[in-house]
């Protein structure tokens, strides 16, 4: 988890100005702009939060899926090491999606709030909320997420929280069964597991898929959760969507589709090689361990 924060944040940082900012133009263009006004410093705005909690994040998304397949096959087989079916994958990967909402949507909350306060809000006639837009509104991600709870409680802590429902599940349908049937693919015959570049590749392919289905609510996502720093312009979810849709058409449901396919393949890849190569070493530590 750490090693997929560390190498796809800075293009999460860009994806997120794109969907949710004002006068960013195109992917080239935003970069540019958050270079020049913020150094790169900027691109890892919000980074820390999401560091210190991807662990327990990650951990309940794998583990999440990972026991479930292991319920499945014993359930239909009576053997939980069988190889798991297409609809088992599905099950494991709806329910990993449904639980990972619990965790995720606080997480990325303080993320967006962290990444989104510093750009320029160029809307006219709104009140702003004790600060001057461009500047600071948080001074870290425990001060974030402290103001959060104090003026807009729990439900604040969890806004955007359906939208990120409608992101994930689907999502990550499109991530562990590509990720499953490209590194069976890919895998040499007579291979009992898959080599690390194999992994890498497939990890990559997955997070690519994956985030290209699920960007038109990743959008929505990122506009309701960064809604807040300095006003409030969207009701709920269904109203964020009707809103942007009015004002930006259909295509506004694409922004950061680029960037978000090209973030994916690094960010996946350096997850599941960090994942399956932990697992490898634990397995060996506890192999040579045994007596």
């Amino acid at each position: 988890g750490i090693a997929s924060v560390v190498a796809g944040h800075p293009l999460d940082t860009v994806k997120t100005r794109l969907q949710a900012g004002q006068g960013y133009g195109n992917t080239l263009k935003c970069v540019l702009t958050v270079y020049r006004n913020e150094s790169v410093a900027g691109f890892f705005k919000g980074m820390s939060f999401p560091l210190a909690s991807i662990g327990i994040y990650s951990s309940v998304v794998f583990g999440v899926y990972s026991n479930t397949l292991r319920f499945l096959s014993q359930l239909r087989h009576g053997d939980a090491a069988a190889a798991p079916s297409l609809s088992d994958m599905t099950v494991a990967s709806l329910v990993a999606g449904v639980l990972s909402v619990g965790i995720g949507t606080p997480v990325e909350l303080v993320k967006i709030r962290l990444q989104m306060q510093t750009q320029p809000y160029t809307k006219e006639s709104v009140k702003i909320k004790s600060t001057v837009p461009g500047s600071p509104v948080y001074r870290g991600p425990i001060h974030c997420f402290r103001t959060i709870l104090q003026k807009e409680g729990i439900a604040g802590v969890y806004r955007g929280n359906v939208a990120m429902l409608l992101r994930d599940v689907p999502g990550y349908y499109a991530y562990f069964i590509p990720y499953t049937m490209f590194c069976d693919w890919i895998t040499p015959d007579g291979s009992i597991s898959p080599n690390a570049s194999s992994i890498w590749v497939a990890g990559g392919v997955a997070g690519a898929v994956s985030w290209a289905v699920c960007t038109p609510m990743d959008v929505v996502k990122s506009r309701l959760q960064a809604d807040g720093v300095y006003l409030n312009q969207y009701k709920g979810t269904l109203d964020c969507m009707l809103q942007s849709y009015q004002n930006e058409g259909v295509k506004v449901f694409f922004r950061g589709l680029m960037v978000n396919t090209l973030r994916g393949f690094p960010s996946s890849a350096a997850m599941f090689l960090g994942y399956e190569l932990s697992l490898k070493a634990m397995k060996r530590c506890q192999t040579e361990t045994s007596p």
